[in-house]
């Protein structure tokens, strides 16, 4: 496997900036995802690294080698795509067999890739049949076997468990992990599912725009969200987030928002990171586990709202809220909770978990 550097990545269309001055190390058998919303830029990016796509500026490392010029075929890639991409007359045991054939390898150590790959992905079984008489599931495995086989540098997939349902989807995502973990692959993964890059990744490579807004592990992503779109895009439901003006009490920070929403700050990280504020406006970011029910106001900093509407999933209950115009998720984990569309009730934040945020830049305040 191999170490896979981006270095300045740009590719235009016309005056159209796909991906703009992305810098990427993939390190030697990490797995490494790319997320966003659709149009952000990751498809284009994993395209340019397989050599799809030609670059309009910028450079691609895979191993020791620069690649930008480089054929798709001389790359030492594999890609697993969306579709698949089986051919439908062939058995799996030839459509396993295939690349091996293009490349020339001897017959012998053909059968011998092809039974390895299939013993390691559990398909043996099915090596006679055809695509049409497998599973979403099964036909997903033998994908990734046809890339196996190859014995590449890099796997590069591309939103492969995207036609799956919901309960094999998570099933394919933990045995995609467990096979890259066995055999210490390097793979570059496309998904616009957060919850996908969070459970299968080694880091996390958010994109929107045609940018890279930050890289990290999924827990750097998740907790210390570099600025409100990775704040608001990573997690469901994603974070709350919510304008505010800083006003002084006495020495005390305040933050004023919507409605009667006014806390006073006591935390010293907080503290320190309005000090960093170019200007006194905020943008204050909290994930519904950290806003509580209170049930009265009588707690200092407890916020009065309205009850917008109630999503009960079983185990955890979702209160969505207004504050002001604001709609605020709460969640509740009181199998007793019976609050009601238009109901009055309190909630308060947790100091602790609040994220602050530039209004102007949208970028975390530092301590």
């Amino acid at each position: 496997m191999a170490e896979v550097i981006l270095d300045q990545v740009s590719k235009l269309y016309g005056s159209v900036v796909a991906v703009d001055r992305v810098s990427l190390t993939i390190r030697n058998n990490e797995f490494v995802t790319l997320v966003g919303p659709s149009g952000c830029g990751k498809t284009t990016t994993l395209n340019m690294i397989a050599g799809l796509i030609e670059l309009t500026s910028g450079t691609i490392k895979i191993g020791t080698k620069i690649v930008n010029d480089l054929d798709p075929k001389d790359r030492d890639i594999a890609m697993v795509f969306q579709n698949y991409a089986l051919y439908p007359h062939k058995t799996v045991y030839q459509n396993l067999e295939f690349p091996l054939r293009m490349r020339g390898v001897e017959k012998t150590a053909r059968h011998a890739q092809v039974t390895r790959a299939a013993e390691i992905l559990g398909i043996t079984a099915l090596l006679e049949r055809k695509p049409r008489q497998l599973s979403g599931g099964q036909q997903q495995r033998v994908a990734v076997g046809r890339a196996l086989v190859r014995d590449p540098a890099v796997f590069l997939m591309d939103e492969p468990l995207s036609n799956l349902d919901a309960k094999l989807r998570v099933h394919m995502r933990a045995e995609l992990k467990v096979l890259q973990e066995r055999l210490g692959a390097t793979v570059i993964y496309v998904t616009h599912d957060q919850l996908e890059a969070m459970t299968m990744s080694d880091k996390v490579a958010v994109m929107n725009g045609g940018r890279l807004q930050q890289y990290g592990t999924p827990d750097e992503v998740f907790h210390h969200p570099a600025n409100t779109f990775v704040a608001g895009f990573m997690g469901s439901p994603p974070m709350n987030l919510l304008p505010a003006n800083i006003e002084y009490e006495a020495g005390v920070p305040t933050l004023v928002g919507a409605g009667d929403m006014r806390m006073r700050l006591k935390s010293e990280r907080l503290q320190a990171q309005l000090q960093t504020a170019p200007n006194r406006s905020v943008i204050v970011g909290i994930r519904h586990t950290a806003i509580p029910i209170v049930t009265n106001g009588a707690s200092e900093n407890a916020i009065p709202v309205e009850i917008y509407t109630v999503e009960p999933t079983g185990d955890t209950t979702f209160v969505h809220v207004r504050i002001g115009e604001q709609l605020v998720t709460s969640s509740t984990n009181d199998l007793q909770f019976s609050g009601r569309t238009g109901e009055r009730i309190h909630i308060q934040f947790d100091e602790n978990h609040i994220h602050l945020f530039d209004a102007e830049t949208t970028q975390a305040l530092q301590n």
